[in-house]
């Protein structure tokens, strides 16, 4: 027996609360199933979430639900400029985690659109594991393919001296971009 569907506001309702109490991202997919719609439906929902000023992000792994800061530990934040090419992605971002660090997103400056801002939200080797294979499986581009391979990117980290030692590995690298 098919259960039935849930209806605009309750269904986004619903929505809030499966993101709210998930300590990992949700896919639209797996909230179409709760809610038995079409992921499309989803997606509108999460717009008109967002328009109504709730935090939720679409990162590569899913949905997130953005808690308060006043919820959150204080964490440390730096923007940083690298270079490479696409193929020592995985790399770059393992070196960062492997330091504790969180990559937030990937930020290019594009001729035209001016600067382009993509989450990414990994934190451990198997988030990168699934980014770089989300990649491959839909043939895509990575973003700093359009800059020559110069990209930022925004890490947070419990401490200053976390940041510190992942950047210096970052260099011994050749990763970090110093123009």
């Amino acid at each position: 027996m098919k259960t039935e569907k849930i209806l605009g506001e309750e269904r986004r309702v619903l929505i809030l609360d499966e993101l709210k109490k998930s300590t990992n991202p949700m896919t639209g997919g797996e909230l179409a199933t709760l809610a038995n719609v079409s992921r499309q439906v989803i997606v509108q929902d999460i717009s008109l979430l967002k328009a109504k000023n709730h935090p939720i992000m679409a990162t590569s792994q899913g949905y997130v639900y953005l808690a308060s800061p006043d919820n959150q530990t204080k964490k440390q934040e730096r923007i940083i400029a690298c270079k490479h090419s696409p193929e020592h992605t995985a790399d770059e971002l393992t070196i960062l985690v492997d330091h504790g660090v969180f990559v937030k997103d990937v930020i290019i400056e594009h001729p035209v659109y001016g600067d382009l801002t993509a989450s990414i939200m990994v934190g451990n080797r198997n988030d990168v594991k699934e980014f770089i294979a989300k990649i491959n499986a839909n043939n895509a581009s990575y973003l700093s393919e359009l800059t020559e391979g110069i990209h930022l990117h925004t890490l947070q980290a419990d401490s200053v001296k976390q940041l510190d030692l992942a950047c210096a590995a970052l260099e011994k690298e050749g990763y970090l971009f110093k123009g």
